[in-house]
C-alpha cells in the first residue's frame, strides 16, 4: 500500500515537471519564430553577455578529436527535457548546420547551438573537464540555470 502511494506522488510530480518543461520549451520556440533574425547568425552579431564563451581546454580537445575524425566536426550542444534537474545537456561532434544554428568560433574550432538550446545558454562557457571518473565537455557558468546535479550535466532554469 504504501509502495503505491509513493509511486502515484512520483508520477503525479514526474508528470507535473515534464509539462512544466514542455511549456518553457513551447513558449522559447513561439519567441523564436516569431522573431525577425537572419537563419543563421555567428558570434559576431550577439552582444557581449550573450556570447557563448570556449575555453582553451574545449578548443584543445575538439582539435585533438577534428584530428582523429579527420575532418572539420562541430561540436554541437543542445538542451534538452530530462535530466535530474530538469534539463539536460547534450553534447555531439556534428558535420552538418541548420538553418537556426548559431555558430561561435574560437581558433578554428567551432560550437553549434540551435536557437530553443541558445535561449538556454546563452552567456555562458563550454569548458572540456578531466576528472578521475569522466572526461566530458561542460557548461560551465551558466546565467539562465539555478541549480543542478552534481556532474554539470542537468539544471533548473530561473523562473
Amino acid at each position: 500500500m504504501a509502495t503505491r502511494s509513493i509511486l502515484a506522488r512520483f508520477s503525479s510530480n514526474f508528470s507535473l515537471r515534464i509539462r512544466h518543461n514542455h511549456r518553457i520549451l513551447t513558449s522559447n520556440s513561439n519567441s523564436f519564430s516569431s522573431s525577425t533574425s537572419a537563419a543563421a547568425v555567428s558570434d559576431s552579431s550577439s552582444s557581449p553577455q550573450d556570447d557563448i564563451h570556449i575555453t582553451d581546454n574545449c578548443v584543445r580537445r575538439m582539435k585533438e578529436l577534428q584530428a582523429s575524425e579527420n575532418g572539420k566536426k562541430m561540436l554541437r550542444l543542445s538542451v534538452e527535457a530530462g535530466g535530474c534537474s530538469g534539463f539536460q545537456y547534450a553534447f555531439a561532434l556534428d558535420d552538418n548546420k541548420t538553418n537556426d544554428d548559431r555558430i561561435f568560433e574560437k581558433d578554428g574550432v567551432k560550437l553549434v547551438i540551435d536557437k530553443i538550446s541558445y535561449d538556454f545558454v546563452k552567456g555562458s562557457s563550454i569548458d572540456y573537464v578531466e576528472e578521475l571518473i569522466r572526461s566530458a565537455f561542460q557548461v560551465v557558468e551558466n546565467p539562465s540555470a539555478v541549480g543542478g546535479c552534481s556532474c554539470k550535466s542537468s539544471f533548473m532554469v530561473k523562473q
